[in-house]
């Protein structure tokens, strides 16, 4: 066979045509679809604002555990500051009884003051044992009366004294570490009605 004669048009129907040109255009591979540049910035804004709110929720936790971790070592202290609480006021009544004892042996035969002596000295070892363990009188005798600490029993005229200063004590009071155990029992000075009488005038 002469391979240099013409082969013979062979006429292709259009459609085929179409049909393999469509075919190629499936074979390109696919475009994905670029996010815009608002999408991603709105992204952004999301995650930052999700990353605030997970930072301020661990701020709060911190703030909430550093209280409660306050809270504890506030109570252990008192724990440890006021143990002695409930035995130190026990004891007050001892004090208050050796106190009248001294006070009522005014006698001057020698048993009598050997015994004020010997109450003397065991209401000072009773009072150094108070202030090792933080345990202080409060003798407001002289002092302006402080609602804090004492607690006034009546008022009388008084010239010679500013009023409202303590001028009796009937009970010496007590505090543990600064924490009241008992108020003092006091009479407090009272303006005289002369001077009340004078300033009016």
């Amino acid at each position: 066979m002469n391979t240099d004669e013409a082969l013979p048009d062979v006429a292709v129907p259009p459609g085929e045509l179409a049909a393999d040109a469509a075919a190629a255009g499936s074979a390109q591979p696919e475009v994905m679809e670029i996010t815009s540049v608002e999408d991603m910035a709105r992204q952004l804004a999301e995650t930052r604002l999700r990353e605030q709110d997970y930072w301020d929720r661990l701020v709060r936790a911190q703030a909430e555990f550093d209280n409660y971790k306050k809270r504890v070592e506030k109570d252990l202290q008192n724990a440890h500051k006021y143990a002695l609480e409930r035995f130190a006021r026990e004891l007050l009544a001892v004090i208050d009884s050796l106190e009248l004892g001294i006070q009522a042996s005014n006698a001057s035969q020698p048993e009598v003051e050997k015994l004020r002596e010997g109450m003397e000295l065991t209401l000072r070892q009773l009072t150094a044992a108070f202030e090792k363990f933080g345990i202080q009188v409060i003798d407001p005798l002289g002092d302006k009366f402080n609602p804090d600490l004492h607690q006034a029993m009546a008022a009388q005229p008084a010239d010679d004294v500013e009023p409202n200063t303590v001028i009796k004590v009937f009970q010496k009071g007590y505090s543990l570490n600064d924490r009241l155990l008992r108020p003092a029992m006091v009479i407090i000075a009272q303006q005289a009605a002369a001077s009340r009488i004078d300033q009016q005038a």
